[in-house]
């Protein structure tokens, strides 16, 4: 009703800001061509950000765009999550209803989190480790549908005040946002951004981001005050007034307005203090007693504040408060909230001067009738802003004991808002508060009611008190899954402190907080958990069954379902689902039934473990329980692939992605693709392989495990296919990315130790292939790791053959090859592809003494032939042809096969195997085999068959071999050293290799060195 009051210290002219203006709008046609737009605006409080997005949103409206606005709130630090975002897509739905309901169906209960009037927030899950990931992941798909066919500006305004959850979802967005018509503006004031502040850290994070575009405003010059007065006066001003306009503001468009506003109240510029706090207040105390009062107690009530609230809590009468708020609106002190019937100030600098001036009783007591009035009437403010403002009102009321339970109810609110880092703030203040509070104000708390992270320990949930403890899980967890694990780790020592000697007189809350600790070992590497998951053992066993004994029965399995998947994790797990069935905690259950099917599949009992997952996949799909059903995708598709069921796990895989990408559950579709990426790799599909490896490296998944997957999966793609350099930077950062010096897991141990072996081989590191595989068998194998085994072993097996005869690989070869044998005995193979892989390193290790022939590789090749395996099975005719050559006779035969494995080379783009049944066939003088010409082309009968090697670098080819100098070499062949130095260098340009070492292994895998078969 008040919108219409004309501010006279605003210049009516949009002054300077040229190029500023210019970098937001040339924003616009990019993000109109479907290209996200991000931009930051900084500045100093005071110097122009909101008169500038004003301009920019204008604009941007008379061009056709949508503009949806959020504010951070101070409140926000006392845990009201999301706030902007929540306020813009408030009018984005506004704006668009229609586009912005279609794009929100079907996840509306999810959305719900950020904006309440949509639905219900449904299927929360207390533990989920990726809850705040899906919801913003579903954040970022909905802004892209609403943006689809119009171009959307998005506006989030004073980033300074923003909370935690706000500046996760703004990075996310920045990062992810890949399509859609739209432009994300932020505004924060630099000048708050001070060393510890928690936006800094975004800000730095974002500058590495090259989408990302900071527009910095500076102080006006003198030109620009100039013009400013002129438009706020209306006329020339006087030089006199401008100069000390200038030299008090100092460019500040804010403080030149506040000046002016100064003059106009009868303070001359130069009469007044040096004090800004003074200055602001000038207007303020020009007004009506009863105006300054409404001020006074609108700068209490948070960044906006509604009228009827107000009117309670001022208890002026309709026609009084009206006509106080008109006089504080014509000021321009106050102004009309743009999406509500409430005010705000016109600029934050006012509200915090004015809250400043307030004596310490007079703030409290305001905040006190705050509290009282939303408590009688709740519909005065929002229903998401409700337990987040009446928590605070008590708390600034200094009333512990009416703040308390209040502060527990927001951290219930932003609980299931998945805004853990506030709720952890919440749940510190109720610490702080804890002791003040009255003996029966706390009996009268619940942990049911405010403890939901926490299972009931065998007590009576709706009669048993709150307790100290049950605050320290709830923000142990709340800590966990806001990514501040040093704090929920010091929380869990502090819980366990004070549970002291006390533990075995309450050792499921003991075992509970050492199932905890030893989650958060893990993830932040300081071990494997196992002591303190034993401690948990150890203090529940004996006891009845109870949720925090199933649940530590479930840890302990899955614990050793990825590292020691035998017979006490399967009986752990057993024991789990009885326990929780008993309980009938249904969550635990299903997480320990999924956990047994994936054990008892790598037992051995393959059909009923399978069984067990698919019906896990099943339910928690029908409960909504999504983590645990994309957890289901996850382990069926593995243990499909440990199978050798490869197409079934790519099938599994497939359909895991799309219910991923359906939910938002971003981190399980990083898992699953990198499943289905090893599947892919073992049917040969090697160029989906790379498209799905890269594009699981562009994701935010990409950063822990998945991507080190990825990054395996495709350096053996790499080596493969001949490029040796980039498969060795990319086992190194695989490596790197599980980090698994701290707790080494065989699924991830094991496959890089088997990439690293195989670079090394292909180099003529020999001595690295057998440290690795030494270090492997070392130790060990546990049951169901048969699947990474072997293909070490065969690693392993196929160098020891390809190098034999290099006299550097002589020394220790004997207990290499004893090594293998004694690990093909022993290596469990319990299906047809393992069998397969079986027979291929007896096949490889007899071919390293000396003693392979064609009727063993004959069976190596009949038992590949109806395994999807191409690449295998192409290597192993490769190697059946040359044994059948070797042995002499068949020649027609050993051709089909080489032809056979030459087509499936170049299909897939295996190089180094391409070349060697080209030349294979030269030296048998064979006819050349079909298909585009090799690179080096094989030569024909008759011709050079060594690379295009000269005799005198043959002679220096088998020196290199042996390990010579190239003194040595000189030496023997009576040459110089620098002649010497000159074959080498041609010898490996010739040969497309990077050092002596991969040399001499190439030339003995390829035969170099030998006499024409």
């Amino acid at each position: 009703m008040l919108g219409a009051v004309e501010t006279r210290s605003v210049s009516p002219v949009f002054v300077g800001r040229a190029s500023e203006l210019a970098a937001l709008t040339e924003a616009l046609p990019r993000a109109g061509a479907g290209e996200p737009q991000a931009l930051l605006v900084g500045g100093e409080a005071g110097v122009g950000k909101t008169r500038l997005i004003e301009e920019f949103t204008r604009l941007a409206t008379d061009r056709g765009a949508v503009v949806a606005v959020g504010g951070c709130v101070e409140i926000g630090a006392d845990g009201l999550p999301f706030a902007p975002f929540s306020a813009a897509l408030r009018a984005l739905r506004r704006a668009l209803p229609a586009e912005f309901d279609t794009a929100a169906r079907g996840q509306e209960g999810e959305l719900a989190r950020l904006l309440p009037e949509i639905g219900d927030p449904t299927g929360h899950d207390p533990a989920a480790e990726d809850a705040t990931a899906r919801l913003f992941e579903l954040t970022a798909r909905l802004l892209e549908r609403v943006a689809q066919d119009h171009t959307v500006v998005l506006v989030l305004e004073d980033l300074h005040w923003a909370d935690a959850s706000t500046r996760h979802l703004l990075a996310y967005l920045f990062r992810t946002l890949a399509r859609g018509r739209i432009a994300v503006v932020a505004t924060y004031r630099s000048d708050d951004i001070h060393r510890r502040h928690p936006l800094r850290p975004l800000l730095a994070e974002l500058d590495r981001l090259r989408s990302v575009r900071r527009v910095e405003l500076a102080r006006f010059t003198r030109a620009e005050v100039h013009r400013q007065l002129t438009g706020i006066l209306a006329a020339e001003p006087d030089p006199a007034l401008l100069d000390a306009i200038f030299s008090r503001s100092d460019g500040n468009a804010f403080f030149v307005e506040e000046l002016v506003a100064s003059e106009a109240c009868g303070r001359t510029v130069g009469s007044l203090s040096d004090s800004l706090r003074d200055l602001l207040l000038i207007r303020v105390e020009t007004l009506p007693e009863t105006t300054q009062q409404v001020v006074r107690t609108v700068a209490e009530g948070g960044s906006t504040v509604e009228f009827g609230l107000l009117a309670v809590v001022t208890r002026l009468s309709e026609d009084a408060l009206i006509e106080a708020l008109r006089a504080a609106v014509g000021a321009n002190i106050l102004v009309p909230a743009p999406d509500s019937d409430g005010y705000r100030f016109r600029h934050s600098l006012v509200r915090e001067a004015v809250g400043d001036d307030l004596l310490p009783g007079e703030r409290s007591r305001l905040h006190r009738r705050y509290a009282e009035a939303l408590e009688a009437d709740p519909a005065l403010v929002r229903a998401d802003e409700r337990a987040s403002r009446l928590a605070t009102y008590w708390y600034h009321a200094q009333d512990a004991a009416r703040a308390l339970p209040a502060v527990l109810r927001a951290s219930v609110e932003t609980r299931k808002r998945h805004a853990y880092a506030e709720q952890l703030r919440l749940l510190e203040r109720a610490m702080e508060l804890w002791d003040t509070v009255p003996d029966e104000v706390r009996g009268a708390l619940r942990p049911m009611d405010y403890a939901e992270s926490y299972p009931a320990c065998g007590c009576d949930p709706e009669h048993t008190p709150l307790t100290y403890l049950d605050l320290l899980a709830e923000a142990a967890v709340a800590a966990r899954l806001s990514g501040a694990r040093e704090r929920a780790l010091k929380i869990g020592r502090t819980a366990l402190r004070l549970l002291g000697g006390e533990e075995a007189d309450d050792p499921l809350r003991a075992a509970w907080f050492h199932v905890e600790r030893a989650r958060l070992e893990s993830q932040l590497g300081r071990g494997d958990g196992w002591a303190e998951i034993s401690r948990a053992q150890e203090l529940v066993r004996g006891l009845p069954p109870s949720a925090v004994h199933a649940l530590v029965l479930a840890i302990a399995a899955g614990w050793g379902m990825l590292r020691l998947p035998g017979s006490e994790s399967l009986a752990a797990a057993e024991r789990a689902v009885e326990y929780a069935r008993l309980v009938k905690a249904e969550g635990t259950e299903l997480t320990a039934r999924l956990t047994l099917g994936t054990i008892m599949v790598a037992a051995g009992d393959t059909e009923a473990g399978l069984a067990e997952m698919h019906a896990v996949r099943e339910r928690t799909t029908v409960l909504g329980q999504l983590h645990e059903a994309a957890r289901a995708y996850i382990n069926i598709s593995s243990s499909l692939e440990g199978l050798g069921r490869s197409r079934e796990a790519v099938k599994v895989a497939t359909d895991g992605i799309a219910f991923v990408r359906a939910h938002g559950l971003l981190e399980s579709g990083g898992w699953i693709r990198a499943n289905l990426v090893e599947s892919l790799f073992a049917l040969g599909e090697w160029d989906r392989v790379q498209e799905e490896s890269e594009l699981l490296l562009r994701t935010a998944a990409a950063s822990s495990k998945p991507g080190g997957t990825a990054l395996l999966q495709l350096a053996r793609l790499a080596l493969l296919r001949g490029d040796t350099a980039t498969a060795t930077a990319q086992v190194a950062e695989a490596r790197t990315r599980y980090g698994t010096a701290h707790d080494p897991i065989p699924q991830y141990t094991l496959p890089t130790t088997r990439a690293a072996v195989a670079v090394a081989a292909v180099e003529g590191r020999i001595e690295e292939v057998r440290d690795g595989l030494a270090a492997a068998v070392e130790s060990g194998f546990p049951p169901g790791t048969h699947r990474y085994g072997w293909p070490l072993l065969l690693a392993a097996a196929v160098a020891e053959a390809d190098l034999r005869g290099l006299p550097a690989a002589d020394e220790g070869r004997a207990d290499a090859l004893e090594r293998i044998r004694r690990c093909l005995l022993s290596l469990a193979a319990p299906h047809p592809v393992w069998q397969a892989y079986s027979l291929y390193v007896s096949a490889e290790l007899a071919r390293a003494e000396g003693r392979d022939t064609a009727a063993r590789w004959t069976e190596v090749a009949a038992a590949f032939a109806p395994l999807d395996r191409p690449h295998e099975l192409a290597r192993v005719r490769y190697r059946l042809a040359d044994a059948q050559l070797a042995e002499g006779g068949r020649r027609d035969e050993a051709a089909a096969l080489l032809r056979d494995a030459h087509t499936t080379a170049v299909r897939l783009g295996a190089q180094p195997l391409r070349e060697d049944t080209e030349l294979l066939a030269a030296r048998a003088r064979l006819a050349p085999l079909t298909g585009e010409p090799a690179a080096p082309a094989a030569p024909e009968p008759g011709q050079d068959d060594t690379f295009g090697l000269t005799p005198r670098e043959q002679d220096v080819l088998r020196l290199v071999a042996e390990g010579r100098t190239n003194r040595q070499i000189a030496e023997t062949l009576y040459i110089s050293p620098k002649t010497a130095s000159v074959h080498v260098s041609n010898i490996l340009a010739k040969l497309g290799v990077s050092g002596r070492g991969e040399a001499a292994a190439l030339a003995h895998r390829l035969r170099l060195l030998e006499s024409p078969v």
